[in-house]
């Protein structure tokens, strides 16, 4: 090992000389991936084991671990695995009991929070099903049914002459597809797109909408070690939490199919599966389009995210009285911004590059070795290379003149709702967008000012929309010059805050009450800018929307040529819908060191005074002195070699018994880079062992009630 990193080192020196004499970035990344197109080779899994249930890979799993699951060893798997709102839980008794992660629960727990309470600070147990409490506006789905619906879609898409036509065709047949599924199942029905849109699922959910917290515990000990500790291992967090989905007559749901709860967890090289749904990745994508990512689009969403994890730290600071509403936000940005900045480090990493190179490369020479695949897909790849350049061009226009969004003030998103508003009022009511007519009109004219509008909050990010504006669109604006009228962007949001005509929601009912052209007469400045702005933002839309149709119509072809090629053994990019993977439990190497498959609760106390009990590393009450019979040697997070990403989020850790071993919350650093790569080596799924879940619950918390259901 050690002689060919040598080696790795002399061939990337030159790189490192020219980032040091200032050279281009692009150029010295240019430069090291070269280099390291010599020694690095494709691995077997790059493009991961995100597995579909419509093709399990049986033999695989056969061969690799001498384990060959049935038909109903599947169905079992999907049917108590649920997705709820951005995560995964699943079903832990035939009550309806189901567990995830405590960060997936955090919203949750807020709106389920009471006048006088702060239960993220001291964690929420119902001792009896009457005191579970319903959560607002949420959800429960199981993916109850499967059907292959490509041909229709690829029918109407390949019917359409232009690329823009295919898309409006396509789109318009998958929107006929979901409803006609949906009247004759009852189920809410996606089609869902796979290998870049050249195969198509229906997936039909059962959703369950009265959704109860039973269990979360303190934020403290579900977020052990906070942002410092996020996608690190080894780990010490109870990231759990239980929810009861209850059925149309009020009572807990009768699950059929749910995972029994495993009393000892896996052992170290254990085979395990887990469950669930990733949200997105884009491991199919060529090279020219990930570097399209690294360049433009990942710089820009992380210096949102930077900015905003700055506002709100700074306004709780000078705000703690509104933690419990706003902390969930700031967590969820701290989490976004550690995200971004790793698959950034990823694409600007040469041997991961080098390894994406080697694999396109053997892909394209597969293809244009056979005589049936080189006519239609020779230029492919540099027509995707040229649209990426494209629309690089108008990526900085277009995102300063983008008013909704991330890191968008609420005053300019409510006059861009209120400008469209009053354009689609003055159509004939049969030429309008649907929201704009019928029943959903007075609930989109409800919905233009936000149910919660913070001003000293919205003031702070406006101002920073602002500064990213003129950086963006330049200085010779002259559109944003007139809104700054020689300010500072922090002087401009400071005026513009308590003197404009939209910050209340008076003002703004008063306005759409009104006729359209009220609002388009308005004097508000962010109307008047949003006004100014309109002919040439809607051009970049269309432009940018043409280009898209351009890139997804080449992609799609290349996503045929790899499922004719290699079929189901290349897994499709995650889509936030089920999917199965594999992997064992194992520890890594890291820092010089090895981190172990497992860690204990004694790892838990020595991290918490070590850092001298202070925050983030702090314990709640009921931990710092547990009773004598509080098992400190129980196994508390561990690490396996699974393929998830966000959206898997409290799914199950499951053995071949379908038992759960463990609920994963997290990656390590080293998986960071997953939406593009994934890496055997030392990526690594992080999980709460099922020992250290019932210990905490039956010891810690007394929560009797819930240990006896899932034992």
């Amino acid at each position: 090992m050690k002689p060919r990193h040598t080696f790795a080192f002399i061939l990337l020196l030159p790189v490192f000389i020219q980032l040091l004499s200032g050279c281009s970035t692009q150029n010295a990344l240019r430069t090291a991936d070269q280099a390291a197109l010599d020694i690095v080779q494709a691995g077997e899994f790059d493009t991961g084991k995100m597995w579909t249930f419509e093709n399990p890979p049986i033999e695989y799993f056969t061969k690799t671990y001498g384990f060959t699951p049935s038909s109903d060893w599947f169905e079992h798997a999907r049917l108590a695995t649920v997705r709820i709102p951005g995560c995964t839980a699943s079903f832990v008794s035939e009550d309806g009991l189901i567990v995830t992660n405590h960060h997936c629960a955090e919203g949750s727990v807020s709106k389920v929070n009471r006048d006088g309470e702060n239960l993220l600070e001291t964690g929420f147990y119902a001792r009896t099903r009457e005191e579970e409490r319903r959560i607002p506006d949420y959800r429960a789905e199981v993916l109850a049914l499967i059907r292959d619906v490509t041909a229709e879609v690829r029918q109407a898409y390949d019917s359409g002459t232009s690329d823009a036509e295919k898309t409006e065709r396509r789109k318009q047949i998958v929107a006929d597809i979901e409803k006609r599924l949906k009247d004759s199942t009852g189920l809410v029905c996606n089609v869902v797109s796979l290998y870049s849109g050249d195969r198509y699922s229906l997936y039909g959910y059962k959703r369950y909408d009265d959704v109860r917290l039973a269990f979360a515990p303190e934020n403290s000990i579900g977020f052990f070690g906070g942002d410092y500790d996020n996608f690190t291992y080894p780990r010490y967090n109870l990231d759990v939490a239980f929810y009861r989905v209850y059925d149309d007559s009020g009572k807990p749901l009768k699950s059929e199919k749910y995972f029994r709860w495993s009393a000892h967890g896996a052992s170290e090289g254990e085979a395990v599966f887990v469950v669930g749904n990733p949200g997105r990745t884009s491991r199919l994508r060529t090279i020219a389009q990930l570097e399209y990512n690294r360049d433009v689009v990942y710089p820009y969403n992380l210096g949102v995210r930077e900015n905003l994890v700055k506002i709100y730290t700074r306004y709780l600071e000078q705000h703690p009285e509104k933690k419990v509403k706003l902390l969930p936000r700031l967590l969820g940005l701290t989490n976004s911004q550690k995200v971004f900045t790793g698959e950034l480090n990823g694409l600007r990493d040469p041997n991961l590059m080098a390894r994406k190179r080697k694999y396109e490369g053997s892909f394209v020479s597969a293809v244009l070795a056979d005589p049936k695949l080189r006519p239609r897909y020779h230029s492919v790849w540099d027509e995707i290379a040229s649209i990426q350049k494209k629309k690089a061009a108008i990526y900085a226009e277009n995102s300063a003149l983008t008013f909704r969004g991330t890191g968008r003030s609420r005053l300019f998103s409510i006059a861009s709702d209120l400008v469209d508003y009053a354009r689609q009022m003055q159509m004939p009511e049969g030429k309008r967008e649907s929201k704009y007519k019928g029943t959903d009109l007075e609930k989109t004219k409800s919905s233009i000012f936000p149910t919660e509008f913070d001003p000293g909050l919205d003031k702070a990010i406006l101002a920073y929309q602002l500064r990213s504006m003129q950086s963006m669109l330049r200085d010779e604006d002259a559109t944003l010059n007139i809104l700054l009228a020689g300010r500072s962007p922090e002087e401009t949001a400071e005026e513009l805050t308590t003197s404009c005509l939209i910050n209340s929601k008076e003002k703004v009912d008063s306005l759409v009450s009104g006729p359209p052209d009220g609002i388009l007469a308005s004097t508000d400045p962010f109307i008047t800018f949003v006004m100014a702005t309109e002919k040439r933002s809607k051009e970049l839309r269309a432009k940018n929307q043409e280009l898209t149709a351009q890139e997804d119509a080449r992609a799609q072809l290349l996503g045929k040529a790899i499922y004719d090629l290699r079929g189901p053994s290349v897994p499709p990019d995650a889509t936030f819908t089920l999917r199965i993977n594999d992997g064992v439990v194992k520890g890594f190497e890291y820092n010089g060191t090895i981190a172990p498959a497992f860690t204990t609760f004694y790892g838990l106390y020595d991290r918490y005074y070590s850092f001298n009990k202070k925050q983030p590393w702090s314990l709640p009450e009921a931990w710092k002195n547990p009773p004598p019979s509080f098992d400190l040697t129980t196994p508390f997070d561990f690490v396996t070699t699974n393929d998830i990403i966000g959206g898997n989020s409290g799914s199950p850790i499951l053995n071949k018994n379908l038992e759960i071993v463990g609920i994963a919350f997290d990656g390590n650093m080293e998986s960071l880079p997953g939406d593009f790569i994934y890496s055997e080596e030392k990526n690594r799924c992080v999980g709460v062992h099922s020992s250290a879940i019932i210990e905490a619950l039956g010891k810690i918390y007394k929560a009797d009630r819930i240990v006896k259901e899932l034992k």
